[in-house]
């Protein structure tokens, strides 16, 4: 099932698959690979990712870098690092929100016009996937809203919980 108004699309997918001009990889602060989203990008676009990564020092939460693609469909990856749940009280919303607004600005300063998203620190990272949505529509419609650089945003979920909540967020805080 697909969700799309104006630019924002949330759609279930792996987002290994879509041919966009980036894909945002949810990394780990040393962006060596990992499990996750984080592990299914790295083998997907195949060793060079790996080769790249070790070049850019690591990445603190709340950041963003970009590489090639190398293998994937998409010909970047932007790799950003999410909080991991606290349960609110180390100021993981703000990183959150930060992750979204600093991987869309990379895009626009490389020219890039579609970007794909995963549910950003909902795995391991434990961040809860209803508030985790709405700090994505919220943060990718305020983007959309303000620029015009980057004209398509998908929003991949693995399952129809994910699309479900997105979709609930897009109709609550829109």
């Amino acid at each position: 099932m697909s969700v799309t108004t104006q630019n924002l699309e949330i759609l279930r997918a792996d987002i290994t698959m879509l041919a966009v001009d980036a894909i945002v990889n949810a990394a780990n602060e040393t962006l060596l690979g990992g499990g996750g989203v984080d592990g299914a990008i790295h083998r997907a676009a195949g060793p060079s990712l790996l080769e790249a990564c070790k070049t850019l020092g690591g990445c603190p939460a709340g950041e963003a870098k970009i590489t090639e693609g190398y293998d994937l469909p998409a010909a970047f990856v932007i790799h950003t690092v999410g909080p991991v749940w606290h349960g609110g009280t180390e100021d993981e919303d703000a990183l959150l929100a930060r992750c979204y607004r600093q991987s869309l600005k990379l895009a626009a300063e490389n020219e890039l016009r579609s970007v794909a998203f995963p549910a950003i620190s909902t795995g391991v990272y434990g961040f809860p996937r209803d508030r985790a949505a709405k700090i994505a529509v919220s943060q990718t419609k305020m983007f959309l809203a303000e620029h015009r650089s980057v004209d398509h945003i998908i929003l991949c979920c693995l399952d129809q919980e994910g699309i479900d909540l997105h979709h609930d967020a897009f109709n609550r805080y829109g």
